[in-house]
């Protein structure tokens, strides 16, 4: 979907924005004009119906080019992938997030609060049951992606009106509701054109037709806590390998122009030492690829793989980021100290590729996930 042009004058743009710390509204308008914000969206929506292994490549070739647009449209491209994932399994919940895409709607994911390690099956933002079956959100949101883009959110929060049945609420609120606001906030080590800002609910209100489940908190065994878990690791594994892969040619190039005045001006391609770095940051890639495209067709293709599907795709999400992180460092060994300097690109994707740690699932989480399909719950 993403031809070389494009993807040229996405990656021309990614410094500024990187410098100025500013949205890349340019890249948006330019991805949504070709198709890919409804890339998941079944044809019969309105999409152009790719599946997710599909994307995960399309995702990763972004990266490459700028990590912040990747990351910011990743979180759209999630929910989108929730519902076609929820479609194919014969939940119909998310349709109208399949139908709107294909209209033009942006979703934002908004769901990390702080100081919430409880993540999906917890949360500290109050959801108040109206007449009707709508719900009122009052609560603070962190790392929402697309901040001055999306045109709806969704969210979660606690019912807790019954103390002795709390419920999770899952709903998604248009960005025109009273309030919503985001916190100008964004000012960060790296991924800066994701904008990923704060956003305050006050009593913002979804309609009873956009509350989609409530269950109660913990773990469940639920289409949509599948559907999120799934699309969201694989995606975000995506985008951070395809940082990786950029970092690894950035390396390439610089090993074969920079000379060695110790070894009589050959190239550094030429030194066992930066043969070797490039040789081990092409193996960490070439291990991770084949798990992404693996599990992703695994979704597609409605592979049941029982209590370890969570661990599978959080074991994906670590590997991933730490492979990524790994090789990234390896490139900045390779090139030298001209990465140091502001402006270098593998000094930016430095910086951006340690925006991975703070994703779910992170390392601790992704260990205590595989623990659990190994050996069960630990005992209470």
């Amino acid at each position: 979907m993403l031809d070389d042009a494009l993807l040229g004058r996405i990656r021309s743009r990614a410094a500024a924005h990187d410098a100025a710390n500013t949205f890349p509204f340019d890249d948006v308008a330019e991805l949504a004009a070709v198709g890919y914000l409804r890339a998941l969206v079944p044809t019969r929506f309105g999409g152009m119906g790719l599946t997710l292994s599909r994307l995960a490549a399309e995702q990763a070739r972004l990266a490459a080019h700028a990590p912040a647009t990747a990351l910011a449209v990743n979180m759209h491209l999630v929910w989108t992938g929730v519902a076609k994932a929820m479609h194919e399994r014969g939940d119909t919940a998310l349709e109208f997030v399949l139908t709107e895409a294909a209209q033009g709607a942006i979703f934002g994911f908004g769901v990390s609060e702080p100081g919430n390690d409880l993540v999906l099956f917890g949360s500290s933002t109050d959801a108040a049951p109206q007449h009707g079956g709508g719900y009122r959100f009052t609560g603070t949101k962190v790392f929402t992606s697309l901040s001055p883009a999306w045109t709806q959110l969704g969210t979660m929060g606690l019912d807790n009106s019954d103390p002795a049945r709390p419920l999770i609420v899952w709903a998604f609120l248009d960005r025109a509701e009273p309030g919503i606001t985001r916190k100008d906030d964004w000012d960060t080590l790296g991924m800066r054109g994701s904008q990923s800002q704060t956003t305050l609910l006050d009593g913002a209100y979804a309609p009873a037709d956009r509350v989609v489940r409530t269950f109660p908190p913990g773990p469940v065994n639920d289409p949509l806590i599948f559907g999120i878990f799934a699309t969201f690791e694989i995606l975000l594994s995506a985008v951070y390998t395809g940082i990786a892969q950029r970092a690894l040619e950035l390396g390439v190039e610089s090993a074969k122009r920079r000379r060695s005045a110790k070894n009589d001006g050959r190239p550094l391609a030429q030194d066992p030492d930066i043969r070797r770095r490039i040789a081990e940051a092409a193996l960490l890639l070439d291990a991770v690829y084949p798990q992404i495209q693996t599990l992703a067709r695994d979704v597609d293709d409605l592979v049941d793989h029982g209590p370890f599907w969570f661990a599978r795709l959080a074991g994906l999400k670590h590997r991933s980021v730490e492979s990524a992180k790994q090789v990234v460092d390896l490139m900045l060994r390779v090139n030298g100290g001209a990465s140091y300097f502001a402006g270098d690109e593998l000094g930016r994707l430095y910086r951006d590729v340690l925006a991975g740690l703070f994703h779910p699932s992170n390392a601790d989480s992704a260990h205590a996930t595989v623990a659990t399909a190994w050996l069960g719950p630990l005992d209470v």
